[in-house]
């Protein structure tokens, strides 16, 4: 099996593992925000959690997307304190293309979205 064939795009039962992307393109610049649990919010514990967030764009007639930023979620109920599954990150271009996110959640696996811009 690849790696490309455990990556899901649909929501598992009432929880939601898809990150949801925004974009906002204003001057040369996509403001990018990526995050999980936008119309239910995921589990958030030690036990179950998203543990990570990566960005890509791919511009306009490139072959290969770009990570553009890979976020770790690290506190997961220590002293109360958890890290919500939200990022947000820049980049200047004046290409359209595709941006995509992948989120992982530590019990369910990978998740993909993705957004013409």
């Amino acid at each position: 099996m690849k790696l490309t064939e455990t990556i899901q795009t649909a929501d598992w039962k009432s929880e939601k593992h898809v990150p949801a992307i925004i974009v906002d393109k204003k001057d040369g610049v996509l403001n990018i925000k990526a995050h999980v649990g936008e119309e239910v919010a995921h589990p958030n514990t030690l036990e179950h959690h998203i543990a990570w967030i990566k960005v890509f764009f791919k511009p306009e007639g490139a072959k290969f997307p770009i990570e553009v930023g890979s976020y770790e979620f690290s506190a997961h109920g220590e002293e109360d304190l958890f890290t919500e599954p939200c990022v947000e990150t820049s980049v200047k271009t004046d290409k359209g293309g595709e941006v995509y996110a992948l989120s992982y959640c530590n019990i369910h696996g990978l998740w993909e979205n993705s957004l013409e811009v």
